[in-house]
């Protein structure tokens, strides 16, 4: 069927003369892009979003974004370097942020931007031979406060800890994991779990067995499943 509207081939855009864009505008461009995404940019998110020539690259479009007032530079994030741009509103919104550990759990993909580990953020240390987190499509990461607590692997077999306590108590960070986890997967944010692991063990002998199967969980010969 035929379709209206206007069109154009978009081959002269992406080419190296015509009406292709400048390296210095592709530059800002980038710039206000990842400005947006982020509202507070650092070199360690530059560097995990692959961008050529890394943060040293979009230097230059950054600081003219704050000469504009576009952007502001300043030291917003305790630990991320020195060398920091924001969003007016974000850094406001910063500042206003309640205290993190009246937040509710939050389940983010692993790739979200908001999920700032293993981008700005290392992960936390795990012992030689367990299960090892990465930012990749299909993974999920659950943050109690500003602390990643668990993380599910792509495919949802797999299910690594990061906090301690009694998984019996729902107060405590992990309970808390957990339940917002189950939660996701009931709203149909998170597809089904079939968990088969729970830090490199098998899942249906792990010391969360029992904590998963009072928020619904289904035990099976190998795993413990859940669907919306």
């Amino acid at each position: 069927a035929p379709f209206q509207g206007r069109w154009s081939l978009t081959a002269p855009l992406f080419s190296d003369g015509g009406n292709a864009c400048d390296a210095v505008a592709r530059r800002r461009t980038t710039a206000e892009l990842l400005l947006e995404r982020y509202g507070i940019l650092t070199r360690e998110l530059v560097l995990a979003e692959g961008i050529p020539g890394g943060f040293a690259a979009l230097y230059d479009s950054l600081t003219q974004l704050e000469t504009l007032g576009i952007a502001r530079r300043g030291y917003f994030i305790e630990g991320l370097g020195g060398a920091q741009f924001a969003l007016p509103g974000a850094v406001e919104r910063l500042r206003a942020q309640r205290a993190l550990d009246a937040s509710p759990p939050l389940v983010l993909a692993a790739s979200d931007p908001a999920q700032p580990y293993g981008a700005a953020l290392p992960w936390p240390k795990r012992e030689e031979g367990q299960p090892r987190p990465a930012r990749v499509t299909g993974a999920y990461v659950v943050l109690v406060g500003d602390q990643p607590t668990l993380y599910v692997e792509r495919g949802g077999r797999g299910l690594v800890t990061f906090a301690a306590g009694s998984v019996g108590d729902v107060q405590d960070d992990l309970g808390q994991a957990l339940a917002a986890l189950a939660g996701a997967v009931r709203a149909g944010r998170v597809g089904k779990l079939a968990l088969e692991r729970v830090d490199g063990q098998p899942a249906v002998a792990s010391a969360l067995a029992d904590a998963l199967i009072e928020l619904g969980f289904q035990l099976g010969p190998r795993r413990l499943t859940l669907s919306a």
